[in-house]
């Protein structure tokens, strides 16, 4: 059965010749295969939780589904793992009529890394045939100060990073209900940055649908390409990472119009793109 934690026994050395045994909590990955209409589209290492979440997340970043109406039903295909319980480790989605299945091509053969979201089906060119939102309109503005909590409002609320030490976060914050501010609205954690996305784009598209005016989406690792070009298909105008951005993050992320926030500690940060978006002053 897919769990979100495992504990095991670690022997804990210290240069001082300390030995102890000791349990330590890791976080769980597992492979999901996610299939279109029974036909299985990709696997990927992850962490269980959110599965259904994130199978849609992810075929909206493939172009795949672009609302949640384009989604018929979803749900776990049952097969038993090798300790004899139900296995949870595939998905399937069923498409609403109407909806065009995806192009064979773009399937995935092979094993989707934790590190890895793009694997070689996405380019600059496919975020510009498949996006539906046009960032450049969206007038957010935003206080420094308020993006500068962004990152340790993440941490605080990362159950699984307590327990484990070892997976990334992603948090969608949209603009204050009562007054100015923002307000974190769902925060999912996973071993690999991209599924911890996918699995708050899955959430969105379900919950509020897209796009997400004045929304910023906070990462606890850098800013690659696939994240910069998930947050713009889901309509996100605002990416911000704890680490540095890559060439090709910025320069897509230049071209849609997205805000692009990197080195986000808390007490400073970089714009590379964007910048008009935020505000150094209150307003």
């Amino acid at each position: 059965m897919a769990r979100v934690t495992q504990r095991r026994r670690v022997r804990r050395l210290t240069a001082e010749g300390a030995v102890r045994e000791r349990a330590d909590v890791l976080a769980g990955e597992e492979p999901l295969e996610v299939r279109v209409g029974g036909r299985s589209f990709s696997v990927t290492m992850r962490t269980p939780g959110d599965d259904f979440d994130l199978a849609v997340g992810f075929l909206h970043g493939e172009g795949v589904v672009s609302s949640w109406d384009d989604v018929d039903q979803i749900d776990y295909r049952s097969g038993i793992g090798s300790d004899g319980l139900r296995d949870y480790n595939i998905v399937d989605v069923r498409l609403a009529e109407g909806v065009a299945p995806p192009d064979p091509s773009l399937e995935r053969h092979v094993y989707t890394s934790s590190s890895c979201g793009v694997c070689g089906t996405a380019s600059i060119e496919s975020v510009r045939r498949t996006g539906h939102h046009d960032l450049g309109r969206d007038r957010a503005r935003l206080r420094l100060a308020d993006l500068l909590a962004l990152p340790d409002r993440l941490r605080e609320s990362q159950a699984v990073f307590d327990r484990t030490g070892g997976v990334h976060a992603a948090g969608l914050f949209v603009p204050g209900a009562e007054g100015p501010g923002l307000d974190l609205v769902c925060l999912r954690e996973d071993v690999g940055r991209h599924n911890a996305v996918d699995k708050v784009v899955g959430w969105a598209l379900r919950e509020r649908g897209m796009p997400l005016p004045g929304a910023v989406l906070q990462v606890s690792g850098r800013a690659s390409f696939e994240l910069v070009q998930k947050a713009a298909l889901a309509g996100i105008p605002v990416l911000s990472a704890v680490s540095a951005p890559s060439s090709l993050a910025v320069e897509l992320a230049e071209e849609v119009g997205l805000t692009l926030v990197g080195f986000n500690r808390g007490r400073s940060l970089n714009v590379y793109t964007g910048g008009e978006r935020v505000l150094v002053v209150e307003a």
